[in-house]
């Protein structure tokens, strides 16, 4: 549901998500946040980057009230569909390459770049001009001005209709002054002329107004600032898909039993009460209680636990886990909404919806920038008219105050540096989502890191061998393997992958069973052979020696799972079993500390596993035990120290954590869940990588600052020169371009980022 009311007190408080559209920068979203907190008894936080606005109610209010005022303000608004789990297949990832708003802006975008490029190089290459080119420049630039710039002139009169100026009225107001201009100049005054040149003219003339035209201005502001909006549109596409993804992750259906069959129904049509089955390797459906069969769950998806849990009747499973061994029937105790995979989604979703902390600094900026240029220009009209008295003087300072403020390099100056830093980053397996998660790499102070997949490998393998006295350690793991390869179980396969790796290979086993959650046994080379817990050898009265108990022991106090092996009657060794720590883990942690920051190891796994994980590489805080909701306020305690975290995760437990933090950094080997819900994703899945990702974040956002330091500093240093009538319009597009050329260049020093 979008929508839910909580009786809190004498009045009822209802709560909707509405998803908002129309909305083209941080400016917007802050509007409309005002419009719906000016009204009685509203609460509202709207989040540009995933356009949906979370408002919360009072009984006076009804949601079509809601809409109606954000409709009002110049935006949509409505309330999105309850999500069908029966109707989320995996074929809606491509969905976002066929985005039909994204494929519109593209297009838009390639045609005004193939348009615009001719008229740029013949306004500013005297030597391709021939007679009559202003006209064919004309015939190229219009498209682009009128049909090219259409998004920005349509929100720029939505913004005048209610009082406001963004980037958009300066870019129309810019783009449409020179376009204007031109017309004017070639239809009036002597711009049309054949034979006319555009030279560069550094010299100041107040009457040569009439033969100067800016069409390569016009069309040119407009296809740099269609790639910016381009740009930022597609690394905002993926805003809420870790909830998709999440769903994704339960199982499509189940088979229930009804009076004694078996029968296929969707998952969304269990009911509380309902037993299924769940065969090896199947998706449990649901939450609920085993009521016939034993076998082992993997829950690392959900929990984190590393070793795969022990299952038999009357113990609760839980839905999306895998049933990994043994033939279950489950008796369905959650459904729907309740499922703890459904209440992982909510937390993901409450964590991304949270209010963005940073705007976006060229909207910040421009919010003030905007209006003070357009006065200025007007200004400047004015001003020249009543002292010159001369009309095409003034048009012409005002032209040149709006040109060299016409805000290219601010519209170049987050894209392009984002554009090379993410490219250089792909090259490292690093990716940005977007500008808005630099800002919080620059600020992070402690890095949360969760073991299973990230630190160490998430998968089990085979850690030590310890044979008794006397026996050759060779063929110890060599019975033990061969018997184990006749079982599905993880750890199983574990000693049966080791074993794999002797000379000779694996014999098949005769009389092969499975002891659920004791182990195995069988016949291999003529021998009886037992692997699996201590009270499996005790059911064949084999006591274990005091050397191997204390080998036992020992592994157990380190977070290792301890295999015993016995034949013919008597215990020959102990097998370790552990998640191993990952060789570059230790390096990785070393690097996190010398960018100032704080590692945090948090698991699900108990707290002798992740003291052993933390020793082995150099973490210091430890925070074990923890359940997927407990890594949610594990973040928010931290930050509520006052720390800026950094989360490091890979499994749908981490989903919500890694929405949570100021910086989310999932593993690319892990879920698309955590992947989706994060700020960075490592591709190659080693630690190592999240240090580069800081610092190329960091590299990425000072070069960010660095070109719109120069973009308004240009326009600081420029404005008053054109506004002086010390600048001609011509020079001023000149400069213009320069100052775009500089911001690229700039960015493109991020290609060298070792």
């Amino acid at each position: 549901m979008s929508s839910s009311t909580v009786h809190d007190g004498p009045m009822a408080t209802a709560e909707v998500e509405l998803t908002i559209g129309g909305m083209t920068c941080a400016s917007c979203a802050a509007r409309i946040e005002k419009k719906l907190n000016r009204m009685d008894g509203v609460t509202a936080s709207v989040n540009y980057a995933t356009e949906k606005a979370k408002v919360s109610y009072g009984a006076d209010v009804q949601v079509t009230d809601l809409i109606a005022t954000v409709v009002k303000t110049g935006y949509t608004a409505e309330e999105p569909p309850p999500p069908e789990p029966e109707q989320v297949e995996e074929d809606q990832a491509p969905q976002e390459a066929h985005d039909p708003e994204l494929a519109a802006l593209r297009q838009r975008l390639l045609v005004s770049v193939v348009l615009s490029l001719p008229v740029v190089l013949l306004a500013m290459i005297p030597a391709l001009q021939f007679d009559n080119w202003q006209w064919l420049s004309l015939t190229l630039a219009a498209p682009v001005v009128v049909w090219g710039a259409l998004p920005f002139h349509k929100a720029a009169w939505t913004n005048a209709r209610h009082g406001a100026a963004t980037m958009d009225t300066l870019v129309s107001v810019g783009t449409g002054a020179a376009f204007l201009w031109s017309l004017w100049a070639l239809f009036f005054g002597h711009a049309g002329m054949p034979g006319m040149r555009h030279g560069f003219d550094f010299s100041v003339s107040r009457t040569d107004g009439s033969s100067a035209i800016y069409l390569e201005v016009a069309a040119g502001v407009v296809s740099f600032i269609l790639l910016g909006r381009y740009l930022e549109a597609r690394s905002k596409r993926k805003a809420g898909a870790a909830l998709k993804a999440l769903m994704r992750l339960g199982a499509k259906d189940v088979a229930v039993l009804r009076g004694g069959t078996e029968v296929r129904i969707p998952v969304s049509a269990l009911a509380v009460g309902d037993r299924f089955l769940v065969r090896p390797g199947e998706k449990i459906a649901t939450d609920g209680t085993v009521v016939e069969g034993s076998s082992a769950v993997d829950a690392a998806m959900l929990t984190g636990e590393s070793v795969p849990v022990e299952v038999t009747v009357g113990d609760t499973v839980t839905g999306a886990t895998v049933n990994t061994s043994g033939r279950l029937v489950v008796e369905a105790t959650r459904v729907g909404s309740d499922t703890q995979l459904a209440r992982m989604a909510k937390l993901v979703e409450d964590a991304q919806n949270g209010k963005a902390e940073v705007q976006r600094l060229a909207d910040r900026i421009s919010g003030v920038f905007v209006p003070v240029v357009l006065v200025l220009a007007l200004g400047t009209w004015v001003t020249w008219l009543l002292i010159t008295g001369n009309p095409t003087a003034a048009f012409t300072a005002a032209v040149a105050v709006l040109i060299i403020a016409c805000p290219c390099a601010l519209g170049l100056a987050t894209p392009t540096a984002l554009m090379v830093g993410t490219g250089r980053g792909a090259q490292l397996g690093i990716l940005i989502k977007g500008p808005e998660v630099l800002e919080s790499t620059r600020r992070v102070d402690t890095v949360v890191l969760d073991k299973t997949g990230t630190v160490t490998t998430g998968r089990m393998t085979l850690a030590g061998t310890h044979p008794a006295e006397g026996v050759d350690a060779a063929e110890l793991l060599r019975l033990a393997g061969s018997l184990e390869h006749a079982s599905e179980h993880p750890i199983a396969r574990a000693i049966a992958a080791g074993a794999a790796e002797l000379p000779g290979g694996l014999s098949v086993p005769e009389g092969f069973e499975n002891h659920g959650g004791l182990g195995v046994q069988g016949v291999v080379d003529g021998h009886a052979v037992l692997v699996g817990r201590e009270k499996l050898l005790a059911e064949w009265s084999i006591a274990l020696p005091v050397a191997l108990a204390e080998v036992k022991a020992a592994a157990e106090a380190e977070g290792s799972t301890a295999v015993l092996v016995a034949w013919d009657g008597e215990a020959r060794g102990v097998l370790t079993v552990a998640d191993a720590v990952k060789e570059t883990s230790a390096e990785a942690v070393s690097r996190l500390r010398a960018l100032g920051l704080t590692p945090v190891l948090l698991t699900g796994d108990n707290q002798a596993v992740a003291q052993t994980v933390a020793r082995a590489v150099g973490i210091d805080e430890v925070i074990a035990e923890v359940l997927p909701q407990d890594k949610v306020d594990v973040v928010r305690r931290l930050q509520a120290e006052g720390r800026t975290v950094a989360m490091v995760g890979d499994g749908v437990n981490d989903a919500a954590a890694l929405a949570q933090a100021d910086l989310g950094l999932a593993m690319g080997t892990g879920t698309d869940a955590a992947i989706e819900a994060s700020d960075l994703t490592l591709v190659r899945g080693d630690l190592r990588v999240a240090a580069d990702a800081i610092r190329l974040s960091r590299r990425t956002l000072a070069t960010i600052k660095g070109n719109l330091f120069w973009a308004f500093g240009y326009n600081v240093a420029a404005l008053p020169l054109a506004a002086a009538g010390l600048l001609n319009p011509m020079i001023a597009g000149a400069a213009m371009a320069f100052s775009s050329v500089f911001v690229v260049t700039n960015s493109l020093r991020l290609r060298s980022f070792r």
